[in-house]
């Protein structure tokens, strides 16, 4: 009778262990991990926007991925090659900031009495995280970055800066002319976050096991989350492409998102939903990787410099 204390005790102090993150340094650290990532990764997300708006029936400019880079440069220089980066980066760090205070936020209200998030649970709080992250931040952000690398391909581009730009936008179109492809937007996010943060999650309860004392290195860190941004790509890229369509400068011609899909699929065939999955495939692994591993070094940061209880 006298050892049962000791239970509840090693009990108290794994769930202290495993307790997760205080949306508040969630916020600070997703918002710097988001600013630093699309910096690296942005021409990636150049050359697979470009692909996507490629269509078919043009018929297509570019032959390869290669290809559109050779000529972008050519045509633009290598600052073509960030063309709409200013758009995604104001908008990419709130957007990492929504994203890791939500799922922190509902993480704090799914965990289990030990403390611990289970991996289905994962799977809903990555929803709402990326629910909440395309209605706040990502539609416009996606939106106008769409737009102004959409622009740049026509041969008189009319978008001068990103604020010019977004006022034109705005003065043509209205404020829902930066919330165009919300449905596909809020599907897409929805998705990426629900596979990502499930995948991440499951990935680290099994790496952690029963010690939640044992130290995750940040290339094991970077190789989980490369590996869930591989499966987010797999699972929703029609859903990528419907919306990259839904938001380019030609998006009048679609009704609705179900007509953009229906539209697609008549006229480009199946495998239209899967264009811009190489170059995004590489965007996105090293996309999640770089973000999932920057967030958890300032958490760590910010725990020794910011006590909450």
């Amino acid at each position: 009778m006298a050892a049962q204390p000791a239970v509840p005790r090693a009990a108290a102090a794994a769930a202290a262990e495993a307790k997760l993150t205080h949306p508040g340094k969630a916020i600070l650290a997703g918002g710097i991990a988001g600013g630093i990532e699309i910096c690296i990764t942005f021409p990636t997300e150049y050359v697979k926007t470009q692909l996507q708006l490629d269509e078919r029936a043009n018929p297509p400019r570019y032959r390869s991925i290669g290809h559109c880079v050779r000529l972008t440069v050519q045509e633009h220089g290598v600052k073509g090659l960030y063309r709409g980066l200013s758009s995604l980066l104001y908008g990419s760090i709130p957007k990492s900031a929504v994203r890791f205070g939500m799922f922190e936020f509902l993480s704090n209200i799914a965990k289990d009495s030990s403390g611990k998030l289970d991996n289905k649970r994962s799977l809903l709080c990555g929803l709402g995280a990326g629910v909440a992250e395309a209605v706040l931040v990502v539609c416009p952000m996606e939106t106008i970055k769409v737009k102004f690398i959409h622009d740049q391909s026509s041969l008189n581009p009319k978008y001068k800066g990103f604020f010019r730009g977004v006022r034109e936008i705005v003065r043509e179109q209205g404020l829902r002319g930066t919330y165009q492809g919300l449905t596909a937007t809020v599907l897409k996010q929805g998705s990426n976050q629900a596979i990502r943060f499930f995948v991440m999650t499951s990935l680290r309860n099994w790496y952690l096991g029963d010690n939640p004392h044992r130290k995750m290195n940040p290339l094991i860190t970077a190789a989980f989350g490369a590996t869930a941004g591989a499966a987010s790509v797999f699972g929703n890229t029609p859903l990528d492409v419907i919306k990259t369509r839904m938001q380019g400068l030609e998006a009048h011609k679609y009704k609705n998102t179900l007509d953009c899909a229906y539209q697609i699929l008549k006229k480009e065939g199946l495998l239209a939903f899967y264009k811009g999955t190489v170059p995004r495939l590489g965007r996105v692994c090293l996309d999640v990787a770089i973000v999932f591993v920057i967030y958890e070094e300032v958490v760590n940061v910010l725990n020794k410099v910011w006590k909450t209880a």
